[in-house]
């Protein structure tokens, strides 16, 4: 399915000549921008830009993609408007289930943006962790929506009657005391930090055993300071000296001082972010909710897809 928050960015970008006028329209990073046409050169199979070291040219493809996105976004916008205008979906209720993270960093976004109010959704949130919230869906439950994230094959289980739609990955990365006097994005080797204390996942969950293995395949070793499932409590862990960790760049968005981002090119993982949805209440309103919460992850995160399988 191909994201409207990415016809948009296209849009801008043919009008505009350049990625940076584009994202600095719509909001974005240049980079933001560059990982949308990406994803959306992925999804059409064609290649919609020829890139050179100081310019991007649209190609044909992409100036008649242009031409019939313009054409699909004002149906969209029409649709929405004359929603609006109805009673009964003006106050459209969404009972959205969501992990703590999502919505610590992505949902307030929405909320706060002058495009909230156009939506006409009356929010219900409950906050929890993916195994909680899978529950709130099955017959009868108390939700519509939940977004959940899946590392790896996580065990996460869910009725085959649920709609899944990606929405996106939120990357791990590896993080070091800043006292410990390596340099912000240094690029080194798994198996040099194995000598170092870390601050690990409980052993027994589904994100610990996943890292267990990926760490094995690296030849890291870890010498275990502390346990923490909590990436906040982790990240504060990190920030005094206890150890390193592998968290997901949400939580970073909360970073404290003295911590430093490594670049670890052996450790490739991510948290698979879906939005599973009840048939029943999946309206063109409530896909462009998700897909805007997609937007604003992708801008966070510049997250492209990543094989969380090791």
């Amino acid at each position: 399915m191909i994201n409207p928050v990415h016809l948009r960015t296209l849009l801008e970008v043919v009008r505009r000549g350049s990625f940076a006028a584009a994202a600095t329209q719509l909001g974005y990073t240049a980079s933001a921008v560059s990982q949308q046409m990406s994803a959306l050169e992925r999804d059409t199979g064609v290649e919609l830009f020829h890139r050179t070291a100081r310019s991007i040219v649209p190609s044909d493809a992409a100036l008649v993609m242009s031409r019939h996105a313009a054409k699909v976004l004002t149906d969209i916008d029409a649709l929405l408007a004359a929603s609006a205008r109805t009673a009964e979906v003006a106050s459209h209720e969404l009972r959205l289930g969501i992990f703590p993270s999502l919505a610590s960093h992505v949902l307030p976004r929405l909320l706060r943006s002058p495009q909230w109010p156009e939506l006409g959704i009356k929010l219900h949130v409950s906050v929890g962790e993916p195994q909680q919230t899978i529950g709130g869906l099955r017959s009868g439950g108390e939700l519509d929506v939940a977004l959940v994230y899946q590392v790896g094959q996580s065990g996460l289980a869910w009725p085959h009657t649920l709609n899944r739609q990606w929405v996106g990955d939120d990357n791990f990365r590896v993080v070091l005391p800043k006292a410990w006097g390596i340099r912000p994005g240094s690029i080194m080797e798994a198996s040099q930090l194995s000598d170092m204390p870390w601050i690990m996942h409980h052993p027994g969950t589904s994100d610990a055993t996943v890292i267990e293995r990926l760490f094995a395949g690296c030849n890291l070793h870890p010498r275990v300071a502390a346990y923490s499932d909590d990436f906040n409590a982790s990240l504060q862990l990190v920030s005094v000296g206890l150890g390193a960790a592998l968290v997901p760049e949400l939580a970073l968005q909360a970073r404290p001082e003295n911590v430093v981002v490594l670049d670890v090119p052996e450790i490739r993982l991510a948290r698979n972010i879906f939005a599973l949805l009840i048939n029943d209440t999946r309206t063109a309103r409530v896909e462009l909710f998700v897909d805007k919460l997609a937007g604003i992850l992708q801008e966070l995160t510049g997250s492209s897809h990543v094989d969380a399988t090791p």
